[in-house]
C-alpha cells in the first residue's frame, strides 16, 4: 500500500516522469550521399514512427549531397509526415550540402551541431549537351522549391533561395543568426531540452507539443536488403563492378573455356549497369566505356598488335572520368579507384595481347603440319608401302626411296589422305 501511495505522490509532483517512460523517439542516421536507398530508409523510419505513435522522428544528417529525385521523395515524406520530423545536422565537422540543405529545410525542426555547415544547393547540369536555358529552368525550379520550404517552416526564404541561386553556404552559427534553422545544439540531450514544449503544426493542420526529455531513443538500422543496395548503389562500387565485369568477359573471350571468369564477369556487368542506371550516370561516359570494351574484344578477332587495345584503354580512362562528371557533389568515382582500375586493365590487356601475338608466331601444333618432321617406327616392311607406328597410332606409309625393315625409324615428310610419305633417316 505504501508503494502505491509513493508512486501516486511521485506522479502528482512530477507528472512528466510517467509520460516520459512511455514516449519514444525514432532515430534515423544518414551519413553519406543521398541515394534511392536513402529515400526508402527514411520513408520506412517515418512510417515506423507514425505507426508507433512516437513523439518525434529524429534524422541525424551528414551528407555532401546526392540525387535530386531521391531528395524530392525524402522532402515530400518529411512534409507530409504525421509525426514531427527533426533534422539534426551532426556531428561537428559534418554538413548538409546540396540535397542535404533541402532535407534540412523540409524538417519541422531544423537543428545543427556547432562546427557544421549548410548550403551550396545549386543544381548540377544533367549532361554536357544541356543548354543554358535548361539549366536556368532547373535552377529556377529548385529555388522556388527551397523558398517554398522556408516559407512553410517560417524561416528566411530569401537566404534559403540564395543557397540555390548563388550556392551560398552558412556555418551553424550563421544559419541560426539568419533564421535559416531553429537552433544550434552541441548534443541531442541539449536539443531535446531546447525543444521541450515547442508546438509543431503538421501537414494535416494538427498541432503537436513536443515532449522529448526522458523519451526512449529507438535506433532504426538499415535492413539487410538496404545494406546490400546501399553498397551496390554507390558510384565507386558500381564502377568497380563494371570493371570486374569487363575484365571477366575479356579473359573468357581471349581464353575460351575457362567458364568462371565469364560467369562472374556477366553477373558483375549486369549488376553494374543496373546500379549505374539507378544512379543516373552520364550516358556519354557509359557509352564510351562500352565502346572501349568493344575495341578490346575486337583485338581478338582483328589482331592489330595492340592498336585497338590501346584505343580501348584510352576510351576506358576517358569514360571513367566522364561517368559521373555531371552529377552533384558526393556522387562521383574516386580518382584513385579510376587510376587503379585503368592500370590494372592496361596491364591485363598487355598480357593478353602478348599471348595472342606469341600464339600467332608459334609453330602449328595440330593438323597435318604437326606430323611433318616426326619419327615413325616401321611395323611392316616398307617396300615401298607398309605400316608405321606414330604417336600411338598405326598409319599406312610409303617410302620415297629404297626400303625399310621392321623396327627402323623413318621421318615423315608429307601426307596424302590417310597415307604418310616417309624417308629413311
Amino acid at each position: 500500500m505504501r508503494k502505491w501511495l509513493l508512486l501516486a505522490l511521485l506522479l502528482f509532483l512530477f507528472p512528466g516522469v510517467g509520460a516520459a517512460s512511455g514516449r519514444k523517439i525514432v532515430v534515423l542516421t544518414v551519413d553519406g550521399p543521398i541515394m534511392p536507398v536513402t529515400a526508402h530508409y527514411i520513408d520506412r523510419g517515418i512510417e515506423l514512427a507514425e505507426h508507433e505513435g512516437a513523439a518525434a522522428c529524429l534524422i541525424r544528417l551528414n551528407t555532401p549531397g546526392g540525387l535530386y529525385s531521391a531528395t524530392q521523395k525524402i522532402v515530400s515524406r518529411e512534409v507530409n509526415a504525421r509525426v514531427p520530423v527533426i533534422v539534426y545536422v551532426t556531428p561537428a565537422g559534418g554538413w548538409a550540402a546540396s540535397a542535404g540543405a533541402f532535407i534540412t529545410m523540409g524538417g519541422h525542426v531544423a537543428a545543427m551541431a556547432p562546427g557544421t555547415r549548410i548550403g551550396a544547393a545549386h543544381p548540377v547540369a544533367g549532361g554536357q549537351d544541356q543548354d543554358e536555358v535548361a539549366l536556368k529552368k532547373a535552377t529556377a525550379d529548385a529555388a522556388a522549391w527551397m523558398r517554398s520550404l522556408a516559407q512553410m517552416r517560417g524561416r528566411n526564404a530569401e537566404l534559403a533561395e540564395k543557397m540555390v541561386t548563388e550556392s551560398r553556404s552558412f556555418s551553424a552559427s550563421e544559419a541560426l543568426k539568419e533564421k535559416l534553422i531553429d537552433l544550434v545544439a552541441p548534443g541531442e540531450a541539449t536539443l531535446f531540452r531546447e525543444l521541450e514544449g515547442k508546438e509543431i503544426t503538421l501537414a494535416s493542420g494538427q498541432k503537436v507539443e513536443l515532449h522529448l526529455v526522458g523519451a526512449t531513443l529507438q535506433e532504426v538500422p538499415l535492413t539487410r536488403s538496404e545494406e546490400i543496395l546501399s553498397a551496390i548503389l554507390t558510384p565507386d562500387v558500381a564502377y568497380l563492378l563494371l570493371t570486374i565485369g569487363m575484365i571477366g568477359l575479356l579473359v573468357e573471350i581471349y581464353h575460351p573455356g575457362l567458364i568462371i571468369p565469364g560467369v562472374v564477369g556477366g553477373i558483375a556487368l549486369l549488376v553494374a549497369l543496373y546500379s549505374l542506371g539507378t544512379l543516373d550516370a552520364f550516358w556519354g561516359g557509359l557509352l564510351l566505356l562500352l565502346l572501349s570494351f568493344g575495341f578490346l574484344v575486337a583485338e581478338v578477332f582483328a589482331p592489330t598488335h595492340g592498336i585497338l587495345a590501346t584505343g580501348g584503354v584510352i576510351g576506358f580512362i576517358l569514360g571513367s572520368l566522364l561517368l559521373f562528371s555531371t552529377r552533384p557533389q558526393g556522387v562521383k568515382v574516386s580518382t584513385g579507384l579510376i587510376a587503379a582500375m585503368s592500370v590494372t586493365l592496361a596491364g591485363l590487356m598487355a598480357l593478353l595481347v602478348t599471348a595472342v601475338v606469341r600464339g600467332q608466331k608459334r609453330q602449328v601444333q595440330t593438323g597435318e603440319e604437326e606430323l611433318i618432321g616426326k619419327l615413325a617406327e616401321v611395323r611392316s616392311p616398307l617396300n615401298p608401302t607398309g605400316i608405321v607406328f606414330l604417336d600411338g597410332e598405326l598409319w599406312q606409309a610409303e617410302i620415297e626411296e629404297g626400303e625399310a625393315e621392321v623396327g627402323e625409324k623413318v621421318i615423315v615428310v608429307g601426307k596424302e589422305g590417310l597415307k604418310l610419305k616417309v624417308k629413311r633417316r
